[in-house]
C-alpha cells in the first residue's frame, strides 16, 4: 500500500490583487511541481476586493482542484484573512504567503526541510534589509521594534514577515486564540514552539500597489502595542505620580517664598503653559485608557472575525446545478 503524501496548505490573503495573482499562481505551481514528496492545496482569501480578484480565483478553482478560496462579504483586513485561511486549511503543514511574490515560493522546499529534518515546528521569515522601502517608513519601523521589544514580554523580530510554514500543532495553537483584536506576528511568537528564522533580501511587488499606507501601518503598530503590552497604562500612572510630586514641590516653594517675603505669583503666562501642559497629559492618559477600553469592548461583543460570502464549494454547486 502506497504511503499517503503529506499535504501543504498555502494560504494567500488577497485584497485587490487581480494583477498579481496570475504571476503568483504560475510561480507557486512551478515550485509545487518540484516538491513531489508532498501534495498542495492553495487557499486564496478574497478580503472583499473591489477589482476582478474573485473572478480570477473562480477561474483557477474551475481548472485546478487544488485551488480553494473564501470570499469575504466585505473587507475585514489581512488579520481576519489569515485566520480564515488557517481555519480552512487541511494540511499537515500550513504556509502563509502574500500574492505579490514578496514572499518567494522558491523558499518552500528549504522551509519544509527544516521542519522534516531539523526538528523545527515552524519556519518564519525576515528581511535582511529594507532596501527599496521609503526611508521614513524604515525609520519608524526601527523605532516601533525598539519600543515594543522594551515594553512587551513577547519579543518581535525586526523585519519579520507573515510568510511562514508551520506544523499542524502550531496552527491549532494559533486557532485556539480567536481574539478579535489580532496581531499575528505577536501571536506566532506568543504560542512559542521551536522556530527557525530564515532571512532573505527584500523583494519588490511583482504587480499592483501596496495596500499598506503609513497611517494603516501606524494603526497596526498601536494594535500590537495594546495587544501585547500594558506598559502604556503604567505610563499613565507614572504621569499621575510625577505631577503629584511636582505639585507638592510647588506648594513647598510657594510657602517658602511667602515666609521670605518674595512675590507669590510668577505671572499668568507661565501658569497658562503649566495648565495647558498638565491638561494635555491628562487627555493623553485618558486616550490610553480609552484605547484599552475600546479593545475590551470589541472583544466582549464576540463578533465573528469575518463573514464568508462565497467559497469554491458554492461554485461547484452552481456548476452541478447547470
Amino acid at each position: 500500500m502506497a504511503e499517503t503524501k503529506k499535504l501543504i496548505s498555502a494560504i494567500v490573503p488577497c485584497y485587490n490583487e487581480e494583477e498579481a495573482i496570475p504571476f503568483f499562481y504560475d510561480e507557486v505551481t512551478r515550485v509545487a511541481a518540484q516538491m513531489t514528496e508532498v501534495d498542495f492545496e492553495f487557499i486564496f482569501i478574497d478580503d472583499g476586493s473591489s477589482d476582478g480578484t474573485l473572478a480570477v480565483l473562480r477561474g483557477y478553482a474551475q481548472k485546478d482542484k487544488r485551488v480553494r478560496y473564501v470570499s469575504f462579504s466585505r473587507n475585514f483586513g489581512k488579520e481576519s484573512a489569515m485566520y480564515a485561511g488557517l481555519e480552512a486549511a487541511k494540511g499537515d503543514y500550513v504556509a502563509i504567503m502574500d500574492a505579490d511574490l514578496q514572499d518567494p515560493p522558491s523558499l518552500l522546499p528549504e522551509m519544509l526541510g527544516y521542519l522534516e529534518n531539523d526538528g523545527y515546528d515552524s519556519v518564519s521569515t525576515r528581511r535582511r534589509t529594507r532596501k527599496g522601502e521609503p526611508p521614513i517608513r524604515s525609520l519608524f519601523a526601527h523605532i516601533f521594534y525598539g519600543i515594543i521589544n522594551k515594553i512587551s514580554k513577547v519579543k518581535m523580530t525586526p523585519g519579520a514577515r507573515d510568510f511562514s510554514l508551520m506544523k499542524r500543532k502550531v496552527v491549532d495553537a494559533i486557532l485556539s486564540m480567536p481574539e478579535y483584536n489580532r496581531f499575528t506576528k505577536g501571536i506566532f511568537n506568543w504560542v512559542g514552539f521551536k522556530v527557525k528564522w530564515l532571512s532573505y533580501d527584500n523583494i519588490q511587488r511583482v504587480a499592483g500597489k501596496t495596500k499598506w499606507s503609513f497611517w494603516k501601518l501606524f494603526k497596526y503598530s498601536i494594535e500590537c502595542i495594546v495587544a501585547f503590552s500594558t506598559a502604556p497604562l503604567a505610563l499613565a500612572s507614572f504621569f499621575g505620580f510625577l505631577f503629584c510630586f511636582a505639585a507638592l514641590v510647588g506648594i513647598i516653594v510657594i510657602v517658602v517664598r511667602h515666609f521670605v517675603g518674595a512675590a507669590a505669583a510668577f505671572g499668568w503666562a507661565s501658569t497658562l503653559c503649566i495648565v495647558l501642559f498638565v491638561g494635555g497629559v491628562q487627555l493623553f492618559c485618558t486616550g490610553i485608557l480609552g484605547t484599552y477600553l475600546s479593545k475590551t469592548y470589541l472583544e466582549t461583543k464576540s463578533r465573528p472575525l469575518y463573514i464568508a460570502a462565497e467559497t469554491e464549494k458554492d461554485l461547484e454547486e452552481k456548476e452541478q446545478a447547470k
